[in-house]
């Protein structure tokens, strides 16, 4: 997907929700823990009630390559279903990969040949050559751990008169540009938000953070909007996908999606 399509979505649905699809079988409703394909079909009973409130989905890769091949395959058949079922929507690999070059191009090929993602989250710790591998394949996207929402972001990013996150947001942003390269930009951090903003320029900034961590997405929208092209894709995983336990989990995450979808709707008028 382009970064004009990805805008166009935008603008079509007023909506820069993205949703995490973060699937825990301690937290999965009863009725799906013993179905031989839980992992997909809790995904596509969300998928399905949330597709209209966003315009991104974010499998974070650990909740299931934590079972081996089978969850590989529950991976693959949750975004094909996505791919064939809701074109237009965004998929986001969440894997954080980031190795030096010919490695970064085995993931790249994996995660963009094989498995048909838009982008991948990528560490650049290691440099320009464990994140340039990934920038070859036209029409896909890196999305550049810059500053995260975790605690333990403090260990690093922020260390320095200025901090390191700046640093690398700027230093970054020369191997892309804003249409093949967004930034995490996490939303528990807002007045450092502004400053993310600037150092990214009109690329897009992926904030997680909103909801079960709570940022707020009010903050958000004030520190790092940019007009007309929005460079904005809000995250929400356990406050969406978890907003009920029952079998009527799928449709409480879509009250909990509209009702975010909503507010950035505000933004639009």
């Amino acid at each position: 997907m382009t970064r004009q399509q990805l805008i166009e979505e935008i603008h079509r649905k007023k909506s820069f929700l993205c949703v995490g699809l973060d699937p825990d079988h301690a937290k999965i409703p009863a009725h799906l823990k013993d179905n031989p394909d839980w992992i997909f079909n809790f995904n596509k009973g969300i998928i399905d009630a949330v597709a209209a409130h966003c315009v991104a989905f974010k499998p974070n890769t650990a909740f299931y390559e934590c079972y081996g091949a089978w969850g590989w395959a529950q991976f693959e058949e949750t975004v094909h279903y996505i791919r064939t079922a809701y074109p237009e929507q965004f998929i986001i690999a969440d894997a954080k990969r980031g190795d030096i070059g010919n490695t970064s191009g085995r993931y790249a090929k994996a995660f963009f040949e094989n498995m048909d993602c838009d982008a991948v989250t990528v560490a650049p710790y290691m440099g320009s050559d464990s994140v340039k591998p990934f920038l070859d394949f036209e029409g896909r996207w890196v999305i550049l751990l810059g500053l995260t929402s975790n605690a333990g972001s403090i260990d690093f990013q922020h260390h320095g008169s200025e901090p390191l996150y700046l640093e690398v947001i700027r230093t970054a942003m020369t191997w892309g540009n804003p249409d093949n390269m967004m930034i995490v930009a996490g939303a528990t951090r807002g007045e450092q938000l502004k400053a993310v903003r600037e150092a990214a320029g009109n690329a897009f900034l992926l904030v997680p953070g909103i909801g079960a961590q709570g940022g707020s997405l009010e903050e958000v929208i004030e520190m790092a909007m940019i007009p007309q092209d929005i460079g904005l894709l809000v995250n929400s995983s356990r406050g969406i996908i978890y907003a009920g336990d029952g079998e009527d989990y799928a449709d409480l995450a879509a009250n909990e999606a509209a009702v975010l979808a909503k507010k950035m709707s505000l933004t639009f008028a």
